[in-house]
């Protein structure tokens, strides 16, 4: 069988984009890479170039870190390995736009994209829910969020991985 939409979660340097670029590189397929990471900051900036500088060259680019359902959709049937990098970045991007509507237009408009995607596509995401129940009301509310994201995507895709200390550990679907 042959994994068509994968979910890679991790922690922050866990080795979640490394393992999705190989699999992306494994397909054969023409890669088209859709990034929702934006720089506000010097640290961030230096994040970025470093994914950059391990991406092949002849990948193809979009940066998109609101309307990823839409990116999504416009790539759905063009034969390329799509990798999502990163979905806690895109939430993240949503929530800081404290517009409760537009949030809600954009998680249906991720999830409405999904099913229209005939080609590979690789997600990536931060797994956040295994500590303590953060302080401040926007924490916890980022927390909620991405943990119901990955539920509701986990039982979408046909494999979920998670990515600890560069190993790949199999919870649904087909072993690497």
């Amino acid at each position: 069988m042959i994994n068509l939409q994968t979910l890679i979660l991790g922690g922050v340097r866990s080795g979640k984009s490394r393992l999705a670029e190989r699999l992306a590189l494994d397909s054969k397929l023409p890669v088209t890479y859709i990034a929702t990471a934006t720089a506000q900051d010097k640290e961030m900036h230096q994040r970025i170039a470093l994914h950059r500088a391990h991406r092949p060259e002849h990948w193809h680019v979009i940066e998109e870190p609101i309307k990823l359902g839409a990116a999504i959709s416009k790539q759905a049937l063009n034969g390329h390995c799509i990798l999502v990098d990163c979905l806690t970045l895109w939430l993240t991007n949503l929530l800081i736009a404290e517009n409760e509507s537009f949030f809600e237009h954009e998680r249906k408009a991720f999830f409405t994209a999904l099913p229209t995607v005939t080609n590979r596509i690789i997600f990536v995401s931060n797994e956040t829910n295994m500590g303590v129940t953060p302080m401040g009301e926007l924490s916890r509310r980022y927390c909620d969020e991405v943990g119901q994201l990955h539920q509701a995507l986990a039982q979408h895709c046909d494999q979920v991985i998670l990515t600890v200390a560069g190993l790949p550990h199999v919870l649904k679907g087909e072993r690497l």
